[in-house]
């Protein structure tokens, strides 16, 4: 879907380019997951891909196709979710959607969107009644609006509540599963992990890694699960080598005669790996 190589962009009047010699490619129906601290790029290399910022030096295609070469066309593809929503706040939700529905020649069933983040019941409320939530539920629904090949999502769950945020994790999925594909800029490292097939982690301008967060957990991991116990009511914890437990005589006798209270691999976490990559403390 998108192929970018050698991409940089300073701000007039700063001393050092903000972002440097980026190269990524995001792959057709994927979720791919930009990441790392404020201030490290993300945002620039959001506005660049959604043609917000048009004067970088490097090479962007889109479909194959230069994304200089596109036209006002090039934003029927895409819908975009910003973090901060904005809306006409003296219109209801339902005049709001019908203002940029005029925009695309191609647009969704905004009552069943509505519907799915239970908003079609305020669909006739003024937006400046709206709580923070259910703003961003709007915003979600109208990145929606034009049937987009492509989303780019800033923050999608941040600041809604775990049965909200389960909603809209599920209608990411879905719009995959349909094909589509999605660049997902976030803090919350359960999102990461719960959508994205790939993920780059930013720092100082530069991508430092990418990869799938299943192949980073592993490879940074320890190889060894931790079995807890009960023994005649005390509870106990031992560890053992992953790649020697089918041997393992202890590990097969603690298995048959004791009561498991719990078992897990020591894989690292994508937060702890955001650390060692970025060298700044993820927020949760």
């Amino acid at each position: 879907m998108f192929h970018v190589r050698g991409l940089s962009y300073r701000y007039p009047k700063a001393e050092v380019p903000t972002i440097h010699e980026l190269n990524f490619d995001i792959h057709q129906g994927e979720i791919f997951g930009l990441l790392g601290p404020s201030g490290v790029g993300k945002s620039t290399t959001q506005k660049i891909l959604t043609k917000l910022i048009r004067d970088y030096e490097g090479v962007v295609k889109f479909r194959g196709k230069s994304l200089k070469d596109y036209d006002k066309q090039y934003f029927q593809q895409i819908g975009v979710g910003f973090e901060m929503p904005v809306h006409f706040s003296k219109l209801t939700a339902e005049e709001n959607l019908a203002f940029f529905k005029k925009l695309y020649r191609s647009t969704a069933d905004t009552d069943a969107l509505l519907k799915r983040v239970g908003l079609y019941d305020h669909r006739k409320k003024k937006v400046r009644e709206y709580s923070k939530g259910m703003k961003i539920r709007l915003n979600f629904v109208r990145a929606l609006l034009n049937n987009p090949l492509m989303l780019f999502l800033d923050e999608p769950t941040n600041g809604l509540d775990p049965a909200n945020a389960r909603v809209i994790k599920e209608m990411i999925k879905e719009f995959r599963e349909r094909g589509g594909t999605v660049l997902l800029t976030t803090h919350l490292m359960n999102d990461v992990e719960e959508l994205c097939d790939r993920v780059a982690f930013m720092a100082d301008g530069r991508i430092v890694e990418i990869d799938s967060p299943k192949h980073l957990k592993l490879r940074d991991g320890e190889r060894t699960v931790v079995v807890e116990y009960e023994d005649h009511e005390e509870i106990k914890q031992v560890s053992f080598d992953l790649d020697q437990l089918r041997q393992n005589e202890e590990f097969i006798h603690i298995v048959q005669h004791y009561k498991i209270l719990t078992m897990h691999t020591k894989e690292t976490t994508l937060e702890d790996i955001f650390i060692q990559t970025t060298g700044v403390q993820a927020h949760e």
